[in-house]
């Protein structure tokens, strides 16, 4: 299954660059009983969410054991990850056969906050979290990184990342010269649809909402994606500083409307695949790679476009939690993900944007098609189509979601 790394366009780089500056969230709502809500989190961190100073209280790094132990745990997102038909990941078993190092793989993360909310007090007393390489969004890893969650990482033990990072990733503005971060994946929130029941597809966040699709419709928990669909929709640039409380509000309305008439059924992660697929949902926001992998399981039983007034842009980074006591050894699987090869590899099955150089050349030789994937490489006509979702002041974090929250827990 294809998908794919950066193109060296101006336009792509100043796009995706912006993104990264931005801080996009993937994926990010606490909607179960007892978990943590984000917005009660913000209100007690001090400074601005998105700063670049650590807690005064952050807690220490856990002793590096990796001379001593082979062993660490990867805590990543479904769909994310080159996979055989046998439930292995090939790229992975390579990089385990090659060094001796056993990986466990942890398909552990369904949305940025629930899965903050599992860890967040271990992370806070410097404890094991059991996961020592995490993948989360650029506005989670900025909180984890100013709240001294994250591990800096050594440069010498990264010999690829330095050499194949794409150079408008270089620097965001949450983590200048990824000290303690490195691109993962980038990819586009959009609409899907299944073609068997919906044959004309969707062009736009209004056709969610036809009468024909009561009580089948699925959104994305992530409020920046489901809240940036709806506010493109009505006009809003959601990249740009001239939005604020009413343009929230308004798409806010329409949210709740769409919640408390039975028209939207789910507000899910990743778990919104499920949806899908038992055709709970008909029609959702989704994210773009996701469905190429759902339709290699199912056949080609879902479509995919960007609304006809825009979708949105994010991306996921490694980190290393505070806990971890296999830092080189973590260090070393990231590394092998920046080779172009490695990266090409993961990119044909994935379907998400690498940020790894030299991983465009790298695919040809798997499947020269995927060099003009759109959902692989983009170019400047489809990235006109992507907007961002600017950075958000700690208040309007706060406020922002806790009123998405709260809209949600009443679904």
């Amino acid at each position: 299954m294809p998908r794919g790394p950066l193109p060296e366009d101006p336009a792509v780089r100043a796009l995706i660059q912006q993104a990264r500056a931005a801080q996009l969230s993937r994926r990010g709502f606490v909607a179960g009983a007892g978990a943590l809500s984000l917005a009660a989190f913000l209100a007690a961190c001090s400074g601005k969410v998105g700063g670049s100073t650590a807690a005064s209280s952050a807690p220490t790094a856990a002793a590096d054991l990796s001379g001593s132990t082979k062993a660490l745990t990867w805590a990543n997102w479904s769909f994310y990850l080159d996979e055989d038909d046998d439930g292995n990941y090939p790229s992975l078993q390579s990089f385990i056969d090659s060094t001796g190092i056993d990986v466990s793989y942890d398909v552990a993360i369904d949305d940025n906050n629930t899965y903050f909310a599992k860890v967040r007090d271990q992370l806070a007393l410097g404890q094991d979290i059991g996961a020592d390489v995490v993948c989360l969004t650029d506005w989670m890893a900025s909180i984890w990184i100013q709240q001294g969650y994250a591990q800096a990482f050594d440069k010498a033990n990264l010999p690829n990342a330095s050499a194949n990072l794409t150079a408008s990733l270089q620097n965001p503005d949450f983590d200048k010269g990824r000290a303690n971060s490195l691109p993962w994946q980038s990819g586009f929130a959009g609409l899907a649809w299944n073609k068997e029941k919906l044959p004309n597809g969707l062009a736009s966040i209004d056709d969610l909402w036809a009468s024909d699709l009561k009580g089948r419709v699925g959104v994305l928990s992530e409020m920046r994606d489901t809240m940036g669909l709806i506010m493109l929709s009505q006009g809003v640039d959601i990249s740009g500083d001239g939005w604020g409380d009413t343009e929230f509000d308004n798409a806010l309305a329409v949210f709740d409307e769409q919640v408390k008439s039975g028209q939207i059924r789910n507000i899910k992660g990743n778990s919104y695949a499920d949806d899908l697929k038992n055709e709970d949902t008909l029609a959702a926001i989704v994210w773009s790679g996701d469905i190429t992998a759902i339709n290699a399981e199912v056949g080609d039983k879902f479509g995919f476009a960007l609304p006809d007034s825009g979708g949105t842009l994010w991306s996921d980074n490694f980190m290393i939690p505070v806990g971890s006591s296999q830092k080189a050894n973590a260090e070393k699987l990231i590394d092998y993900y920046y080779e172009p090869e490695v990266a090409a590899q993961v990119a044909a099955w994935v379907n998400y944007i690498t940020p790894v150089n030299g991983a465009r050349d790298a695919i040809t030789a798997i499947d020269p098609a995927l060099a003009d994937n759109q959902l692989i490489f983009p170019d400047e006509d489809t990235l006109s189509q992507a907007h961002i979702f600017r950075t958000l002041t700690n208040a309007e974090q706060q406020k922002y979601s806790s009123a998405f929250e709260a809209v949600g827990l009443g679904a």
